[in-house]
């Protein structure tokens, strides 16, 4: 069975009005996170707007989350994974931020397919090869809607052999590519995590043998998409069905005008540190504030 099982939570990174990193904020949301029993928490990745981030803000994020998940799972007695985003479409930056994520103390690390170079199959391959070759857990990252390149079956199945390869958030949006990743690859390999990348494909993902979410939504209602999640993963699913369309309406509202911008205007309706955005992102457009705001009405949330 794999380690990674259950809601991570795709976290954003809240900025003050003016564009600087609210460091405090992204603690409060920390907190909030493990407070409501997440699973796992994944910072630095699209969610988090991390093409604007310096690396020195990266680094001292990445201290916080570490810092009070670490001092929690003292606590509590609780594992709860960090899996710290390190992707680049430079392989040798993305080696450096795995070497990071190793050296921090991250329990695994996100690296998506490099984006806007469009490297062939053998060129995504050897990108793996690279960043696994560092020692840190990899979980492969496929969203082609963003990187401009799909990974095929095939292709992942050639990068799970490799050492240090965990798992795969799947972000194809494309159900019948993830149970065919479960059927060539899980079937062969129990521990490899297949992890949804859309809120909305969690209790599909789930029903046909799949291991949970990175979610967008859990920034705002994590204890909602852990109970969901859970309830799938133990065979109840009467209530995960319950759960899924009970929240629907908000897996759809938190992309109605693209991610974070969308997720973030929610939070900050609802009260959590989320704030402002950096260019090239700006807020929500005022339509969409409705759908947000109603969707988080009906959701009960």
């Amino acid at each position: 069975m794999s380690a990674l099982r259950g809601a991570f939570t795709a976290m954003v990174t809240p900025m003050n009005k003016d564009g600087s990193v609210d460091y405090e904020g992204f603690r409060k949301n920390v907190l909030f996170q493990l407070e409501k029993g997440i699973d796992g928490l994944v910072p630095l990745g699209t969610t988090g707007e991390t093409p604007t981030l310096a690396e020195d803000e990266e680094k001292k994020m990445i201290e916080i989350v570490l810092g009070e998940v670490r001092a929690w799972e003292k606590q509590h007695g609780k594992k709860v994974p960090v899996i710290i985003g390190a992707g680049s479409n430079n392989t040798r930056d993305a080696v450096r931020y795995c070497e990071r994520a190793k050296e921090m103390g991250a329990d695994a690390a996100l690296v998506v397919t490099p984006y806007y170079n469009k490297p062939s199959d053998e060129g995504i391959f050897r990108h793996f090869e690279a960043v696994s070759k560092v020692g840190v857990p990899i979980v492969v990252y496929n969203i082609a809607g963003r990187t401009g390149k799909n990974i095929s079956t095939p292709l992942l199945a050639r990068i799970a052999e490799l050492p240090n390869i965990i798992g795969v958030k799947e972000a194809s949006g494309d159900i019948n590519q993830m149970m065919a990743v479960i059927a060539t690859i899980k079937s062969k390999k129990p521990d490899f995590a297949v992890l949804s990348g859309d809120d909305g494909l969690t209790l599909p993902l789930v029903a046909v043998g799949g291991d949970g979410i990175v979610s967008v939504v859990s920034n705002l209602a994590p204890a909602e998409v852990t109970e969901m999640t859970q309830a799938a993963l133990s065979g109840d699913m009467k209530k995960a069905r319950e759960l899924h369309y009970r929240l629907l309406p908000f897996f759809k509202a938190a992309f109605v005008d693209g991610n974070p911008t969308s997720i973030k205007y929610a939070m900050n309706y609802k009260g959590l540190p989320a704030g402002a955005l950096r260019l090239p992102l700006v807020e929500v457009h005022d339509e969409a504030k409705k759908v947000i705001e109603k969707a988080l009405k009906d959701c009960g949330l």
